[in-house]
């Protein structure tokens, strides 16, 4: 289904309701990135609320801007993904440690339970899940300080 077949609206509980160029009204849709790290705008499926997808979105920026919004408010209110700017600290080079960091989201504490749970998505981007199961990003290596790369080198 094409992004101009369908109309996106919010119901007065606050769900999404998406209505097809026919009529037909689907309920509970909540839109799904099937690719959130690497291609956050792009491929991304609206499923009802038995999870069939009722239609597909090739590129976020291809919708009308007001739809669009909608899609990225609730993506947004159920993903959280803070991007690493800076390592602060490190508690101690062995596993488990506690990193105090800058993110994109403000100051912050993770906990690195073992080198395992930094995963290498790129030469330059990693995600390194945290002890209670967040997940944080480096979108660029070559983007941090100096000091932050040396920190983040005796992990890799």
């Amino acid at each position: 289904m094409a992004h101009t077949e369908f109309q996106l609206q919010r119901d007065t509980y606050g769900r999404l309701v998406l209505t097809t160029k026919n009529g037909e009204i689907h309920e509970g849709i909540t839109p799904v990135r099937a690719f959130p790290i690497a291609a956050p705008g792009e491929g991304l499926s609206l499923v009802n609320y038995e999870g069939h997808e009722v239609a597909w979105i090739d590129q976020l920026t291809d919708l009308p801007a007001e739809i669009a919004q909608l899609i990225e408010d609730d993506l947004n209110s159920r993903e959280f993904v803070p991007e690493i700017k800076r390592i602060v600290a490190v508690s101690s080079f062995s596993c488990p440690s506690t990193w105090q960091l800058h993110t994109d989201r403000g100051d912050a504490e993770l906990i690195l339970k073992g080198e395992e749970d930094i995963r290498r998505l790129s030469p330059t981007r990693l995600l390194i899940a945290d002890a209670n199961g967040i997940q944080f990003l480096v979108r660029d290596l070559t983007t941090l300080d100096r000091a932050s790369r040396k920190l983040l080198d005796r992990f890799l």
